[in-house]
């Protein structure tokens, strides 16, 4: 019993090594975004792309394909070799660190395979795993590709959206997985009210996912570098006259509004956890109520300084504004992570203690 328990917990420590690595691969892709990066890889080459150019005439094929989009024509016309190899680097080491993710994961499901840590209750688990993660490198190559043309500067911001929110599933997943191998039975707790809850919230907190991502790809947070108001308004005048998807200063209130909405549900979430623990005070909830209340407040006071801050970005440069919303992003990933700590905690029903 005691060997089964050891295996278990290897396997799920590996599953969290890649939730973390999944992590630094999306914060990566915010860096590569944050520096104009993104387009200047032109060709996708599963196989042979983990080198970079290593020669002139390799960097001048590499460079003369970005010269063709329309990025380069109509925003970085200037660029030179140098300029052209400084944004390829993040690009690269991004596209580099998914397939270092790819080998972690496929040499650990070899070495627990042949060493039998496995049960038959983990291959679904693991087909669907591979699945998530085949689909995620898809989805990149598909939103890259919607900016490889003549008439766009940058990807499309929904297809950025979707790589973003994909790569937040496939996260969710495997810590879903690895909590189902590592917290004992005993430390969940049963409460119907507080999980359907948690569902709320993280339905939410999805939503502003997905809007932090238009907010990104639409260059939003330049339109409206102020708070509390919205450009001496609380009410943008395109409100009702433009797309809340499309429009850049109605993307900026959206998300706003929302973080607004999901600061207010995460704190009658606290409350409500802190009442259900207080007749059983061993529940691994006791601790982690504190992890989306910590956290929420964190991402909130960011978000405002990076919005804030927005004015000193400066093109292809990571400054200040750059670093802020990195920081904003990752912290926005470890609230979506807690959360669904507390949600696999939190039962609708079974055998678990009662709160």
């Amino acid at each position: 019993m005691e060997g089964d328990m050891r295996k278990q917990r290897a396997v799920a420590y590996w599953l969290i090594a890649g939730v973390l690595m999944i992590i630094i691969q999306t914060l990566l892709g915010g860096v590569t975004r944050l520096t104009g990066s993104g387009l200047s890889i032109t060709k996708w080459d599963p196989l042979f792309g983990i080198l970079p150019p290593l020669n002139h005439k390799q960097w001048e094929d590499a460079f003369n394909g970005y010269k063709q989009i329309g990025q380069f024509k109509y925003m970085n016309s200037d660029f030179t070799l140098a300029d052209f190899k400084s944004i390829f680097f993040w690009e690269w080491f991004h596209r580099f660190w998914a397939r270092l993710l790819g080998i972690v994961f496929m040499v650990g499901f070899v070495y627990f395979l042949v060493r039998s840590y496995f049960d038959k209750k983990m291959i679904l688990p693991f087909i669907v795993l591979f699945i998530l993660g085949g689909m995620q490198g898809a989805i990149g190559w598909i939103m890259v590709a919607s900016g490889l043309n003549d008439s766009h500067l940058y990807v499309d911001h929904i297809k950025l959206a979707m790589h973003f929110v994909s790569a937040m599933v496939l996260a969710c997943y495997t810590l879903w997985f690895a909590l189902q191998l590592l917290v004992p039975e005993g430390k969940r707790i049963i409460s119907k009210k507080l999980s359907n809850f948690t569902i709320i919230i993280l339905l939410v907190l999805f939503v502003q996912l997905t809007y932090g991502a238009f907010m990104a790809g639409l260059k939003a947070a330049m339109v409206a570098p102020t708070w509390p108001d919205i450009n001496g308004s609380y009410l943008p005048g395109s409100l009702q006259t433009k797309s809340l998807v499309i429009d850049p200063i109605n993307v900026h209130f959206m998300h706003r509004e929302i973080a607004y909405l999901l600061f207010t549900l995460i704190m009658l979430w606290f409350g409500m956890a802190t009442k259900l623990i207080a007749s059983n005070k061993t529940a691994l909830l006791d601790k982690t109520r504190w992890w989306p209340f910590i956290l929420v407040w964190l991402q909130v006071i960011l978000g405002i300084v990076t919005v804030i801050s927005a004015p000193s970005q400066q093109l292809n440069k990571f400054g200040g504004f750059q670093i802020l919303a990195e920081l904003h992003q990752m912290v926005a990933m470890f609230l979506l992570m807690s959360l669904i700590v507390n949600f696999y905690i939190i039962k609708r029903g079974g055998t678990a203690p009662m709160g």
